[in-house]
């Protein structure tokens, strides 16, 4: 006869991992996405995303339309 399996487990959920440390104490350095020169930061493209959004009048429901088209006019104007 097949056991039983309970749906909670008894063995304590393994804790998250911690950022990796340098020798001297100081934190890893951050990752970068492959697709972003490491130039162009999240405030850099949120930036032109809100004047993209004013050029358009402030009319909502393109964020993430003008998320990507900023994305794109900073990477083609700093490489």
């Amino acid at each position: 006869m097949a056991k039983k399996t309970s749906l909670t487990s008894s063995t304590p959920s393994t804790p998250r991992k911690r950022a990796a440390k340098k020798p001297n104490g100081a934190a890893a350095d951050p990752v970068v996405s492959p697709q972003t020169p490491p130039d162009v930061t999240d405030d850099d493209i949120r930036v032109r995303a809100y004047h993209r959004y004013l050029e358009r009048g402030g009319s909502h429901g393109a964020d993430f339309d003008d998320w990507v088209e900023a994305e794109k006019d900073l990477k083609s104007s700093r490489s």
